[in-house]
């Protein structure tokens, strides 16, 4: 019995000093977990941006037409009900900023809290006419040769956004989406023009107010409504990846969409690189 125990023994201590001698990727060192950064802690950065965005007038300045004509007599020839077809636009720009948050962090799941800011020139412009329809002889007995013009425009000089962002820690790398608040200053221009020109005939209205016959009037009425430092809303979502360097210092590359939804519907895309420092 004691030979057998002695042999085993042997065995045992032989085959220990074989496995020490094996290469590591015999000893189980392949599929190691690897270790994430520690990503815990408030951080800074500044970034820079470029996209597009996408305005929707369309419909916009209807009310503002309808209050210009009221009690006017070529509110008989339907004016106030012309589609004015102001559309859409889209326009592209980039802007700098700056970015700051606090990351919890448990294992390589990361949980934050994020404020990014962008000062840029984004927003568009558009233009829309209708008309001119002559139609006659209305109540005050003329003919009368009516056209409208419409323009909107808006431009958002600083935008901001407040996210709740989830990521995943992989080594140096901290993948993440998040979605959140978005809040822009803008200023937003609307105006609209009625032009119109009358007369006892049909071709009075229809020359021009310096043709040989000219219409017995010839006049423009205008409204518009600016607004500065306007603060519109909406919302935000995207996703990125931040990318350790060294030491705190990180960069990022980010995707965001926002969309305004204040007056004027305007929807953004913008791509994102930063460079931060997390404390």
């Amino acid at each position: 019995m004691r030979r057998v125990l002695l042999a085993v023994a042997m065995f045992a201590i032989s085959a220990s000093a074989h496995a020490a001698d094996m290469p590591d990727f015999l000893r189980g060192s392949v599929g190691e977990p690897t270790v994430p950064s520690n990503w815990q802690g408030f951080f800074v950065g500044g970034q820079y941006g470029y996209g597009s965005s996408d305005e929707h007038f369309s419909g916009s300045n209807t009310s503002m037409l309808n209050t210009l004509i009221a009690n006017n007599v070529i509110q008989q020839m339907g004016v106030g009900q012309w589609n004015l077809q102001l559309g859409g636009v889209s326009a592209r720009s980039s802007g700098y900023g700056a970015f700051t948050g606090y990351n919890w962090q448990w294992d390589d799941v990361v949980a934050g809290l994020e404020m990014s800011y962008l000062h840029g020139s984004f927003g568009g412009a558009t233009t829309a006419t209708a008309g001119p329809l002559i139609g006659g002889p209305l109540s005050d007995t003329f003919y009368h040769n009516v056209s409208v013009t419409s323009t909107d425009s808006i431009a958002i000089s600083d935008m901001a956004t407040f996210r709740a962002r989830a990521a995943y820690a992989y080594g140096v790398f901290l993948p993440y989406v998040f979605a959140g608040l978005a809040l822009g200053n803008a200023d937003i221009s609307q105006s609209v023009t009625v032009h119109d020109q009358y007369g006892p005939t049909f071709a009075n209205a229809a020359s021009s107010c310096s043709g040989p016959t000219p219409p017995t009037v010839c006049y423009s009425i205008h409204a518009d409504n600016t607004l500065h430092n306007h603060l519109i809303y909406g919302y935000t979502a995207g996703l990125g990846v931040d990318i350790k360097l060294v030491g705190g210092l990180f960069m990022r590359a980010e995707w965001e969409y926002v969309r305004f939804v204040d007056l004027i519907e305007v929807n953004m895309n913008t791509v994102r690189a930063g460079l931060g420092y997390k404390f």
